[in-house]
């Protein structure tokens, strides 16, 4: 048993050194877990889609987190960051802000404003029409044609 905790805490200590100076894969920096973080913290910068379930064994989130790592690049145009919270009993922030019941996958825009909330998985491809329907995205659109 000491052996195998061995094992896993020498592997693990790599991967935490690589979180921590920010050379992580940029997939891992796409699909996050929740943890302590705070909705504010994406305030203006990112549109958090946070991702919950009651065990990461439920076949809906995982559904979830395949559908939207399978159209990454248009959710990363988009400036969207994936946030998991698969245990209720951990009481995160954002948990505790959202109040999700089971599997729940919610869209909150920059501004801090819940747009989107869905009790079953959603492609991608709808969730980025629902993005670019938003006016803050229709803002970032025209000003890119504008500008470039």
């Amino acid at each position: 048993m000491t052996r195998t905790l061995a094992l896993v805490f020498s592997a693990l200590f790599p991967l935490a050194a690589m979180a921590a100076d920010g050379s992580a894969p940029a997939d891992e920096d796409f699909v996050r877990p929740a943890g302590d973080t705070e909705l504010s913290e994406y305030l203006w910068v990112s549109r958090p889609i946070v991702v919950f379930a009651d065990t990461p064994a439920d076949p809906r989130f995982r559904q979830q987190i395949d559908m939207l790592l399978e159209d990454e690049a248009a959710m990363r145009d988009r400036d969207v960051v994936v946030l998991t919270d698969t245990d209720p009993s951990a009481r995160s922030p954002i948990r505790s802000q959202l109040r999700p019941r089971g599997f729940q996958m919610v869209f909150v825009d920059k501004d801090g404003v819940v747009k989107l909330r869905k009790p079953s998985p959603w492609r991608a491809r709808e969730i980025g029409r629902s993005i670019d329907k938003t006016p803050l995205r229709e803002r970032e659109i025209r000003e890119r044609r504008e500008g470039g």
